[in-house]
């Protein structure tokens, strides 16, 4: 996960550790039946892309959220084709 994603962020990957985290705690667990965040904190997480939503567009700009919101499903899309690769 983390070589994905220092190959696609470059030389700026370290800046989007918190999106892969927040991608990852939020991703489907198939051992536990849920996401991480939802094991932890029995509710699940409020989505980046549900911003929109909620009208906080108004306070962090559109570009922004629809930035962030593509850099996390590119993340997810990482995960998925890391998670598939026989150990």
């Amino acid at each position: 996960m983390l070589r994905a994603c220092v190959q696609d962020f470059g030389e700026n990957w370290d800046k989007h550790l918190p999106l892969v985290e927040f991608a990852y705690n939020n991703s489907y667990q198939s051992t536990i039946g849920m996401p991480l965040f939802e094991a932890l904190y029995g509710r699940r997480c409020r989505s980046l892309i549900c911003w929109e939503k909620v009208r906080d567009k108004r306070i962090l700009g559109l570009n922004i959220i629809q930035e962030t919101t593509n850099k996390i499903k590119l993340i997810k899309e990482k995960m998925k084709v890391a998670q598939s690769r026989p150990c």
